[in-house]
C-alpha cells in the first residue's frame, strides 16, 4: 500500500510539471504565431509601398500634362523616390530583424513595436508636409496622402494588439490636425467648410474611431489565433501523452475534458499482444520488409482495439499494451477487451489466409483489476501509463501461452466480469513472480 501511495504521489507531481509544460508551449506558440502576422504585416507594408513608389514615379514620366497640373512649380522624381524609399528601407530593415528574432526565437519588445507603429504612421504625414511646399495646401489635404492614414490603421489589425490599432489611429488623427492646424489658415467660421477647425477635427475623430476598429478586428483575430493554438496544443498534448495510436473519437473525448488525466487507482482492463517467433522470422527479412510488415499487421489490429473503445498504451517491438477502461471510464471494460481478443485472432487468421507467405502466430494475455494510472516522465517527454500487477499478470498470462499452447488466455477475475462462451478452465497454474497459483482459462 505504501508502493502505491508513494508512486501516485510522483504521478501528481509529474502530472503538476506537465501542465505547466503545457502552458509554457502554448504561450509560445501563441507569440510565434503573433510574431509571424507580424511579419506579414511588414511584409505586405513594404510591397503596397513599393507598388506607391512605382505608381507616384510612372505618372510623373508618362503624363507630364498632369504632373504640371498638380505641380505648377515642377517636381523632381528624387522627391518620392527619398521620401517613399526612406520609409521601405525602414520597413526592410524591421523585417529582417523581425525575421532574425524568429529565428532566434525572440520576441519583439512592445515599447519597439510602438516606436515602429508611430514611425510607420507618419508616412503620410510627411508626405503632405513636402507635397504641401509644390502645391496648395488645401489641395494635398484633398489629394490622396490622407487616405494612406487608412491603410496603415488596416494593416495594423495583423499586429494582432487593441492599443497598438488605437495607438496607430490616435497617431494618425493628432498628426492630420497638427499638420492642417499648421499648413492651412483655419477658423471657427468661413465661407467653405474646409477652411474651419471643425471640419479637419471630424476627419481627425473619424481616423482615431478607424483605430478603434482595427483595435476591436484586431482583438478579434488575437482571440481566434489563441483558441487556433490552443486546440492545437491541447490536441498535441493528447498525442504526445496517448501516442498517435489513439482513436479520433478518444481523442475527442479527452478534448472535451479540457484536463489532464489524473493520477489515480482505477479498475481497468490489460491486453498484451506478443507475435511468436517474431525475431527469428525477421533473421531472413530485410529491415525495411520487417518493419512494413509491422506497420501492416499493427494496423489492423490498433483497429480493432479503437473500435472496442480501447487505446495501445506501448508498443514493444513485436507486440503492443493495450488499455481499457482508461483513461477513459468503461463499465464494460471487461467485455470489450475480451471482445478485442477475439478479434484479434479472428483478423490473424484472414492474414495467414491471405498471406501465407507471412503467416504470423500470436499470443494474447487479458486481465482485469486495479492500477495505478497517469502520466508519468520528464519535463521534456511524459506519456500516459498504467503501473501494477495487474499489468505484471497482463504480461505473464501473455507469456503463458507459449507453454499453455493456447493463443488467448483470461485471468480468473476477467473470466467472472464476462463468462465468456466456450472459455476452458485450465486451473490453478504457477506463474513466475507469483507465490500462489493463478487460475487461468483459455478462450477460444
Amino acid at each position: 500500500m505504501l508502493a502505491v501511495s508513494t508512486a501516485r504521489v510522483a504521478v501528481v507531481s509529474v502530472v503538476s510539471e506537465m501542465a505547466k509544460a503545457t502552458t509554457d508551449a502554448y504561450t509560445q506558440a501563441l507569440r510565434r504565431e503573433i510574431l509571424r502576422s507580424e511579419q506579414q504585416r511588414m511584409r505586405t507594408l513594404a510591397i503596397v509601398l513599393t507598388l506607391l513608389l512605382v505608381t507616384v514615379l510612372l505618372l510623373l514620366g508618362f503624363f507630364p500634362g498632369f504632373s504640371r497640373q498638380l505641380f505648377p512649380q515642377g517636381i523632381s522624381p528624387w522627391v518620392p523616390i527619398v521620401g517613399f524609399g526612406s520609409f521601405i528601407a525602414i520597413e526592410v530593415a524591421a523585417l529582417g530583424l523581425m525575421r532574425w528574432r524568429i529565428a532566434k526565437d525572440l520576441d519583439f519588445p512592445r515599447p519597439a513595436r510602438f516606436a515602429n507603429a508611430l514611425v510607420e504612421t507618419s508616412l503620410p504625414g510627411v508626405v503632405i508636409l513636402v507635397l504641401s511646399h509644390y502645391m496648395e495646401p488645401q489641395l494635398v489635404f484633398g489629394f490622396w496622402p490622407p487616405l494612406l492614414y487608412f491603410l496603415f490603421i488596416v494593416l495594423s489589425t495583423l499586429r494582432l494588439d487593441f492599443w497598438l490599432s488605437l495607438w496607430t489611429g490616435a497617431v494618425a488623427a493628432v498628426e492630420q490636425l497638427a499638420l492642417a492646424l499648421w499648413l492651412l489658415p483655419l477658423a471657427a467660421t468661413a465661407s467653405h467648410a474646409n477652411g474651419t477647425v471643425y471640419y479637419h477635427l471630424s476627419r481627425s475623430v473619424v481616423l482615431l474611431l478607424a483605430g478603434v476598429v482595427a483595435g476591436i478586428v484586431a482583438l478579434s483575430l488575437r482571440r481566434q489565433f489563441e483558441n487556433s493554438v490552443a486546440a492545437g496544443a491541447a490536441r498535441d498534448r493528447v498525442t504526445n501523452l496517448f501516442g498517435q495510436h489513439v482513436s479520433p473519437a478518444v481523442v475527442d473525448r479527452l478534448l472535451a475534458t479540457q484536463a489532464d488525466p489524473p493520477s489515480e487507482i482505477r479498475p481497468v482492463c490489460v491486453l498484451f499482444l506478443d507475435i511468436r517467433g517474431f525475431t527469428a522470422m525477421s533473421r531472413t527479412r530485410s529491415a525495411s520488409e520487417t518493419v512494413s510488415l509491422l506497420n501492416d499487421f499493427f494496423a489492423g489490429m490498433v483497429e480493432i482495439v479503437d473500435r472496442h473503445g480501447g487505446i495501445v498504451n506501448k508498443f514493444l517491438g513485436d507486440g503492443f499494451l493495450a488499455l481499457f477502461g482508461a483513461p477513459l471510464a468503461d463499465p464494460k471494460a471487461a467485455a470489450h477487451a475480451l471482445a478485442a481478443g477475439r478479434d484479434m485472432l479472428e483478423a490473424v487468421d484472414n492474414w495467414n489466409r491471405d498471406r501465407p507467405a507471412q503467416a504470423l502466430r500470436v499470443g494474447i494475455g487479458i486481465h482485469a483489476g486495479e492500477a495505478v494510472t497517469g502520466t508519468v516522465g520528464s519535463a521534456q517527454r511524459k506519456e500516459y501509463t498504467v503501473i501494477g500487477d495487474t499489468v505484471n499478470l497482463a504480461a505473464r498470462l501473455e507469456q503463458l501461452t507459449k507453454d499453455t499452447g493456447a493463443r488467448l488466455l483470461v485471468s480468473d477475475a476477467l473470466h467472472g466480469l464476462v463468462r465468456p462462451e466456450g472459455g476452458v478452465d485450465l486451473g490453478p497454474m504457477a506463474i513466475r513472480g507469483y507465490g500462489e497459483p493463478v487460475n487461468v482459462w483459455k478462450v477460444a
